[in-house]
């Protein structure tokens, strides 16, 4: 309800002016007409030109007229109160709606926030039970790509002695043994 003075209508007021001890001024009369007039009829000796005249608009409530406008316009005033305070009552119940909505829906959202994170965990502790299979696979085979690496430098160290053993030629041959044996290595 911090917003509650932007969103809720003003009491009703409804004051207008009353034109007691005035005159209404006729149409096309400015104020200087009627102060000029006045004083002509101060200095023939009438007095005040307001003294003469009826005042338009009565004190107080005399007569039935103005006592059934009055009674109207506080009918209309009550009316207007009414319908303000109604407006505000349900503006009250929509910010309250609003207010129950936006808790719940936090709520809501947090909860499934919760469950959300809760299955991303289980997702990564799967994952990373695959992941950590294929790394175990991934070691064991390149455990055995080295073994069989150090192996095969075995046998290519092997057949390396067994060619100088069999390029070696013992002192004894001819020429054309030896030309032939080159020959083969």
């Amino acid at each position: 309800m911090e917003r509650q003075g932007h969103w809720l209508c003003s009491q009703v007021d409804m004051s207008y002016v009353e034109y007691k001890d005035q005159e209404p001024q006729p149409l096309g009369e400015s104020k200087e007409q009627q102060q000029g007039e006045e004083s002509r009829e101060q200095e023939a000796g009438r007095g005040p030109a307001s003294a003469n005249r009826q005042p338009m608009m009565l004190e107080g409530k005399s007569g039935p007229y103005f006592s059934s406008l009055d009674s109207s316009i506080e009918i209309l005033k009550k009316r207007a109160q009414e319908l303000i305070d109604n407006i505000n009552e349900s503006r009250q119940k929509d910010h309250a709606l609003m207010t129950n909505f936006r808790d719940s829906l936090k709520i809501k959202v947090s909860d499934l926030t919760e469950k959300l994170e809760e299955r991303m965990y289980q997702l990564y502790n799967h994952h990373n039970k695959i992941i950590q299979e294929k790394l175990q696979e991934f070691t064991q085979k390149m455990a055995k790509i080295s073994h069989l690496e150090t192996e095969l430098k075995q046998v290519c160290h092997t057949v390396e002695t067994v060619y100088k053993d069999l390029c070696v030629q013992p002192e004894a041959t001819t020429l054309e043994e030896q030309t032939h044996k080159d020959g083969e290595c």
